[in-house]
């Protein structure tokens, strides 16, 4: 693997942010983007992608435990379409069930609380996003 990955928690307020280390093997918390129009979220995804080098997006997509797509995930594919037609690397979506609350409970387990939670939860479940990603990834490389 020859570029990073950057991966987006797709948020109403706050957009996650994570990214992966040039082998493709670790992702780490990149950030977050506090923002509430699409165009604008997009264009800054972009922009830090360009910034790091990374050449796939992987963007969660929100499913209900049923499977269903509701409000949260029709937000989420207008998101994907402008990045389709805006990044000249890879778009991917991704099934982001059960990352938030993933990273809630990493939070809980470290003692993390109030303003501090609500800092890194964002970049914590985009983490967790590529991370199950990238595992995947290298369990097909094999």
């Amino acid at each position: 693997m020859n570029s990073k990955i950057l991966s987006v928690d797709y948020g109403d307020a706050r957009t996650g942010l994570a990214l992966s280390d040039p082998t493709g093997t670790l992702a780490f918390p990149a950030g977050v983007i506090h923002e509430r129009n699409a165009a604008d979220v997009a264009a800054q995804i972009i922009q830090i992608a360009i910034q790091n080098s990374a050449g796939t997006v992987i963007l969660g997509l929100p499913k209900n435990m049923n499977n269903t797509l509701g409000e949260r995930a029709d937000k989420t594919l207008a998101l994907y379409e402008l990045l389709k037609k805006q990044f000249d690397g890879v778009v991917i979506l991704r099934d982001e069930r059960n990352t938030t609350k993933s990273a809630q409970r990493v939070l809980v387990e470290t003692n993390t609380r109030g303003k501090k939670r609500k800092k890194v939860i964002d970049s914590l479940a985009a983490s967790i996003l590529l991370q199950d990603y990238l595992d995947s990834t290298i369990a097909e490389r094999g």
